[in-house]
């Protein structure tokens, strides 16, 4: 089962674990391409630097997937592309409250609010990236 599978603002839980799945994923292959390019002095520091980055975006993913949910329950408006940039926009306060920022903060969360807002609005539109090759 899939994240679009699931009614929105309903099953918060599954969403949730969808998102933070996703979100793990992309910081493990993230962190994997940072020890490589910037090798540490250490395997101790690879692993730090593993852990932190993936536990960093697992939560980012966690927040994400649980605000756009309960933002679709609480306004009554579960297709409405304004839950995803509520969604993005608390992954990005919590970026800036993890790194101390709060222009890391405000700027994440208006960057990751417009893409969840415009990845809603692309989903429910049909818009194509990239369509069928052609010959």
């Amino acid at each position: 089962m899939g994240y679009w599978d699931v009614p929105e603002g309903t099953d918060c839980v599954q969403k949730t674990w969808i998102t933070t799945k996703l979100a793990t994923t992309l910081g493990l292959v993230g962190s994997a391409y940072h020890i490589v390019a910037f090798q540490p002095e250490t395997a101790m520091e690879a692993v730090q630097r593993a852990g932190n980055v993936t536990v960093t975006m697992a939560a980012m993913g966690a927040i994400f997937g649980m605000a756009t949910c309960l933002s679709a329950q609480a306004r009554e408006a579960p297709d409405d592309p304004l839950n995803y940039f509520v969604g993005g926009c608390a992954s990005g306060i919590f970026l800036g409250a993890r790194t101390h920022s709060a222009a890391t903060g405000t700027s994440a969360c208006l960057a990751l609010g417009t893409l969840g807002f415009f990845g809603k609005v692309s989903k429910t539109e049909g818009w194509r990236l990239m369509g069928p090759p052609k010959l």
